[in-house]
């Protein structure tokens, strides 16, 4: 990579998460999860498809640790959990939504499909399985809402925001010349 390319990707990538930052702050006031799930996944999405696998992976990382810090994160202990289920995610679009196919839309939806379902696996397995009952010992009300909180409803919004993410990539890719 030149250095052009260097100084693009990471100011491409610093944009992304700047939007994570200021849309994740600007829906926890909405007080509802799902808004904030489904905008977050989409940012996820279109990072790593507009400006590839790095940059995907770097806002995936970030995300669940700036929603900490600006107070509507979860748990630290659970922060790792939540990266590996973004990092699913952003691996699945990144090699099934850039194949090429004979229609691009049958790779998106592919991609939208297999990346949920595998964003909710390793969430739901990772954290309802294993981190709730084996390490942390929460009182059972704590532990049923966090159970809930990464079980269907990170389904729901990792199906969104890649909804929302197929609707904004052509504009998007049109406008900012795709990855370099």
């Amino acid at each position: 990579m030149n250095v052009r390319s260097k100084i693009l990707w990471t100011t491409r990538t610093a944009v992304f998460i700047a939007l994570l930052v200021v849309l994740q702050t600007a829906t926890a006031s909405l007080g509802n999860p799902i808004v904030t799930g489904s905008i977050v996944n989409m940012l996820l999405v279109v990072s790593v498809m507009t400006c590839g696998l790095a940059s995907g992976l770097s806002v995936a990382v970030v995300s669940p640790i700036m929603a900490k810090l600006i107070g509507i994160g979860p748990l630290w202990s659970l922060i790792p959990f939540i990266i590996a289920g973004n990092a699913v995610l952003v691996f699945v679009w990144h090699f099934i939504g850039n194949r090429e196919m004979e229609r691009k839309l049958a790779a998106f939806i592919t991609a939208l499909i297999c990346a949920a379902i595998a964003k909710f696996l390793v969430l739901y397995f990772g954290i309802v399985r294993i981190a709730i009952p084996v390490f942390l010992g929460l009182p059972e009300q704590q532990a049923t809402l966090i159970s809930y909180m990464f079980s269907i409803p990170q389904l729901v919004t990792a199906l969104v925001g890649g909804i929302m993410a197929i609707v904004l990539l052509p504009a998007l890719k049109k406008a900012i010349g795709g990855r370099e």
